[in-house]
């Protein structure tokens, strides 16, 4: 469990607050329980590297106030718009025998031996956090799923995950999915042949190309041949009859 200290505070205005960032404190709040609302401050560089962490809103931290030590959960967590400096947050004691409602990350292990991964499946989160509800005192810091001897296809659905003694998710209506194991979404392309190699197809078509182009060089194909064959008839056939019509005309006297 994280340590922390913090001290007391008596500023209000904007610009006492301010001059507490520049010091290098973060102002915050105390509340919940019997106890009322605590002003307090948190040093920043003793909580930036938990507040880097994507489970500070879920973590229990113990609050060392004064000497006075208790355990608070982080509720909220005020940002600069500029420079995305943490400059206020919300600390909520946790009170035993209570429950809290809380966004727990989960975490995935056993990729390694995960068949479906093995294979050049992918594996599609559908959620990073699930909203549980836990007692104060027994908050999990994250939830674990096992991807030993998945295969593709396979939907990661609440069920098949352990949560923690008197720990439930809060949609309850249905078995909803965690993350799948898919298929992988990009195909391989066909190698391409190496140089100098034809394709087969294209030896063919080059080949008949090459067939046209000698015809129509070294002289007609056998088809246009033909052709000129059966002109050179007709021609002939229409000059004997031309001389055998001028034979039968008599001479005039």
């Amino acid at each position: 469990m994280n340590n922390l200290k913090a001290i007391k505070r008596e500023t209000i205005t904007a610009g006492q607050l301010n001059k507490l960032r520049v010091s290098g404190l973060i102002p915050a709040i105390l509340y919940g329980g019997k106890d009322p609302n605590s002003k307090i401050s948190i040093d920043k560089k003793l909580v930036k590297n938990i507040l880097n962490s994507g489970s500070f809103l879920s973590t229990v931290l113990e609050l060392d106030v004064d000497g006075t030590k208790l355990k608070v959960i982080p509720r909220d967590v005020a940002y600069n718009v500029i420079s995305d400096e943490p400059i206020h947050i919300d600390f909520m004691r946790v009170v035993p025998g209570t429950k809290i409602i809380l966004e727990i990350p989960v975490s995935f292990i056993n990729d390694s031996d995960c068949p479906g991964l093995k294979v050049g499946g992918v594996l599609n989160i559908v959620r990073r956090k699930v909203e549980l509800k836990c007692p104060a005192d027994t908050i999990p810091e994250e939830i674990v799923v096992d991807l030993k001897g998945l295969e593709i296809g396979t939907s990661i659905k609440i069920s098949s995950v352990k949560l923690p003694e008197n720990v439930t998710p809060t949609i309850l209506d249905r078995d909803f999915v965690i993350a799948t194991v898919a298929a992988p979404t990009v195909l391989k392309e066909p190698e391409k042949p190496a140089e100098g190699e034809v394709a087969e197809g294209a030896e063919g078509a080059e080949g008949a190309e090459g067939a046209a182009a000698t015809g129509a060089e070294g002289g007609a194909t056998p088809a246009v041949a033909a052709k000129e064959g059966d002109a050179a008839k007709k021609d002939d056939k229409a000059k004997s009859k031309e001389q055998a019509t001028e034979k039968k005309q008599p001479e005039k006297k």
